[in-house]
C-alpha cells in the first residue's frame, strides 16, 4: 500500500514542525508537505494529493471549520482537527472533519509524546474512513407506530461509539423522543471534550444531557455521557439504576471503554436493557455487546452504508453480538420497536 502520505497545517511554525517530525517517525507516515494557512494548504492539496490531512481549527485568513466546508465537496480528503478546548472542535465535524485531537497545552516531552501518538493511530485508522457515507442525508423520522411507548421504569439504553460517534449519537438524539428509558454513552473523546459534548446536546435536543458523575441516576429523559478520560459502569440502589465513573487502565485499548459499559450492563440489566454499538475504529464494545446478548438484552449495530469506520461494529456483528443491523437513519425506529 505504501506509506501514508500527510499535509500538515498550522500557522505555527513551532507546532507545524514538532508535528511533521513527531508522526514522520512512523515507517507508515510520509509528511509530503505543510501549509501556514488555508489557501497555502489548497494549493498543496493540488500539487500533493495527500492522503490524510490534519488541521488547526484556529487559523489567519480562513479559519478551519470554514476551509473544510469549502475543500470537501471538491476533495474527498479525510480531515482530522487538532483544537484547543473549543466548539469549533464539533463545528469541524459538522463540516465533515472525520475526527479530532486536543492541542497539547504544554510542550512537555510527556505530554507532546502522548499526542503524537494519539495522532499517528488516529492517521492510520484515518486510511479507513467511509468518505462516501451519507447518513446526513437520510431521512431520519419516527415511524407512527412508535409514537407511544408502554412502561419503561425498569428499562435503559446503553450506547458505545468511536470515529464518527458525535455526530451519529447527535442524529438518534435529535429525534428520539423523551419517553424512552435513560440513556447512557460512551464515545471515545477527548478528556474536557466530553463535558463540552454533553452542553452541547443538551442545548439541540429535548434531552437532558450531561458529563456523568458517579451517582447520576439514569431516568427517563436523561442522557449520561461518560468523562474522557473515566470508566462508566451501572450499578443498581434499591430500584433504581445508577451510574459510577472510576480512573482506570484502558480496556480494549480506551478509557473509557465500551466494554467496560456493557459489561456492567449485562450484568446489572440483563434482559432489561437495550444495546448499541455505533460507527469506530476497532473493537471496543463488541465482546460487551455479545455478553449483553447472551444475558437477553437486545442488541443494535450500526450497518456499513452508514457508519464512518465500520469497525466496532463490524466485529460485533461478525461474533454474533449483534441482534439487528440498521441504518443510522433506522436506528431509533427499530430501538423504539424494541422498547415496545
Amino acid at each position: 500500500m505504501g506509506r501514508i502520505r500527510v499535509l500538515v497545517v498550522d500557522d505555527s511554525v513551532l507546532f507545524r514542525e514538532a508535528i511533521s517530525k513527531g508522526i514522520s517517525k512512523d515507517a507508515n507516515i510520509e509528511v509530503v508537505g505543510k501549509a501556514k494557512d488555508p489557501y497555502d494548504a489548497r494549493d498543496k492539496i493540488l500539487e500533493l494529493s495527500p492522503d490524510v490531512m490534519i488541521c488547526d481549527v484556529l487559523m489567519p485568513k480562513l479559519n478551519g471549520v470554514e476551509f473544510i466546508k469549502r475543500l470537501l465537496p471538491q476533495y474527498k480528503i479525510p480531515v482530522i482537527v487538532i483544537s484547543s478546548l473549543s466548539d469549533m472542535a464539533f463545528e469541524a465535524m459538522d463540516a465533515g472533519a472525520v475526527d479530532f485531537l486536543t492541542k497539547p497545552d504544554t510542550m512537555t516531552a510527556n505530554n507532546f509524546e502522548n499526542f503524537i501518538k494519539e495522532l499517528t493511530l488516529k492517521i492510520k485508522g484515518a486510511t479507513n474512513i467511509n468518505l462516501s457515507t451519507n447518513y446526513m442525508h437520510e431521512k431520519f423520522k419516527i415511524e407512527e407506530k412508535n409514537n407511544s411507548l408502554s412502561d419503561i421504569s425498569n428499562k435503559i439504553i446503553a450506547v458505545g461509539a468511536s470515529t464518527g460517534g458525535t455526530e451519529a449519537i447527535y442524529s438518534i438524539l435529535k429525534v428520539l423522543p423523551k419517553s424512552v428509558p435513560g440513556i447512557v454513552i460512551v464515545q471515545h473523546i477527548p478528556p474536557a471534550f466530553s463535558k463540552m459534548f454533553a452542553e452541547r446536546l443538551n442545548v439541540q435536543t429535548e434531552f437532558k444531557v450531561k458529563e456523568a458523575e458517579t451517582g447520576d441516576v439514569i431516568e427517563q429523559g436523561t442522557v449520561l455521557i461518560a468523562p474522557g478520560d473515566k470508566h462508566m459502569k451501572v450499578k443498581k440502589v434499591d430500584s433504581k439504576y445508577i451510574v459510577e465513573t472510576s480512573i482506570g487502565d484502558k480496556v480494549s485499548g480506551h478509557c473509557p471503554s465500551v466494554d467496560v459499559l456493557f459489561e456492567s450492563v449485562a450484568k446489572i440489566a440483563a434482559k432489561s436493557s437495550i444495546g448499541i454499538i455505533l460507527t469506530g475504529m476497532g473493537r471496543d464494545g463488541a465482546k460487551g455487546l455479545l455478553s449483553m446478548r447472551k444475558a437477553g438484552a437486545r442488541t443494535i449495530g450500526q450497518d456499513e452504508e452508514t457508519s464512518v469506520v465500520y469497525g466496532m461494529p463490524k466485529v460485533a456483528f461478525e461474533i454474533g453480538a449483534v441482534e439487528k443491523q440498521a441504518s443510522l437513519a433506522n436506528i431509533p425506529n427499530v430501538l423504539l420497536n424494541f422498547i415496545k
